[in-house]
């Protein structure tokens, strides 16, 4: 059960980091994390997962 929780609040980190790129972004193209959506995606999935095994 826990196990399905840590990657819920992966795949949902993922997917709001992906969000965050699109409705946010970064129009200078100066931001280093938001300027690539790769990078928006695995820090999202990073910090889902790491408030999911923090609780």
């Amino acid at each position: 059960m826990a196990f399905m929780k840590i990657i819920s609040a992966t795949v949902a980190g993922g997917v709001l980091g992906y969000l965050w790129h699109r409705l946010v972004g970064c129009s200078s193209g100066a931001c280093p994390i938001v300027r690539n959506r790769y990078l928006s995606i695995v820090w999202g999935a990073l910090l889902g997962f790491l408030f999911t095994i923090n609780r």
